[in-house]
């Protein structure tokens, strides 16, 4: 049974005030603190789903006290992280973290790589991205890394092509090519699904896809290749808290065999363990 507190993002918005607020000897003080449970931030699907799963089946006998708080947002996972309202979370890829740090001023780091929710192209439209009309409008994430994500999606699948070398912060703007004329719409990677019967076609983050009833594996237009692909999700901790003992032991429960089998047989291809 499943016993996980949920939060939106304003749910901690006061927590986000206190970034850089924080002295260096609370930080210390707050690193060397490993008493009580260890408190996970992580989105609903499949990140909480997979830490309930730790919670219920393996931690006890590991010896981990394990509290889940699920987001339904990017933002607070990191800013609770940062702040110490939560001890740790689970729901982001490395550039996504890297352009986040920058932004935000945050020190947050990877502790080990957990899984892969490849990003999917959909629509309720169409049957393939092939039938995809001249002019037709596609819902991309807003967010600088997931909108360049969706954009080398769509790339690497002949709808547009992008200049040269852009990286992890490339924008519609970056299109050297489109010969669909096709339109974009920003929208914030959650509302990408809600957007599918207003527009042509959606580039949509897995774990929403998952969220809105969507089965990337059978459903996507195109699907990302898992094959190198830097997107992998991990659990991640305040500079400083990666040896905390409780952290240690979740990294070790979440790249379990045990674990791994949970993945294969509750996502069916739609979420791919990375370890």
């Amino acid at each position: 049974m499943r016993n996980t507190a949920k939060f939106t993002t304003a749910a901690l918005a006061v927590g986000a005030l206190t970034l850089g607020l924080t002295a260096c000897g609370s930080d210390q003080d707050a690193a060397s603190d490993t008493s009580g449970p260890l408190t996970v931030a992580a989105s609903p699907t499949p990140h909480a789903e997979i830490l309930d799963f730790v919670k219920d089946k393996l931690a006890k006998k590991a010896g981990l006290d394990l509290e889940v708080k699920e987001f339904t947002d990017y933002v607070t996972p990191n800013t609770a992280t940062e702040d110490g309202s939560v001890d740790a979370n689970y729901f982001q890829n490395q550039p996504y973290l890297d352009d986040f740090n920058k932004k935000n001023g945050t020190h947050i780091v990877p502790v080990v790589t957990v899984h892969l929710e490849p990003l999917g192209l959909y629509s309720h439209k169409v049957k393939s991205a092939d039938a995809l009309k001249n002019g037709a409008t596609i819902a991309v994430p807003n967010d600088s890394v997931n909108e360049a994500r969706a954009l080398k999606l769509l790339a690497a699948n002949k709808l547009i092509t992008l200049k040269e070398g852009v990286g992890n912060e490339a924008t519609p703007a970056d299109i050297t090519a489109n010969p669909k004329k096709l339109k974009f719409k920003e929208l914030e990677a959650a509302q990408t699904p809600r957007s599918l019967d207003d527009v042509d076609a959606a580039v949509i983050n897995g774990n929403y896809a998952i969220e809105a009833d969507l089965k990337p594996a059978s459903d996507a237009l195109v699907l990302e290749s898992a094959t190198d692909n830097p997107y992998g999700n991990f659990l991640a901790v305040k500079d400083g808290n990666e040896d905390d003992p409780r952290v240690k032991k979740l990294a070790e429960l979440l790249t379990s065999a045990e674990v791994k089998k949970f993945i294969e047989d509750t996502y069916d291809g739609s979420v791919i363990a990375s370890f």
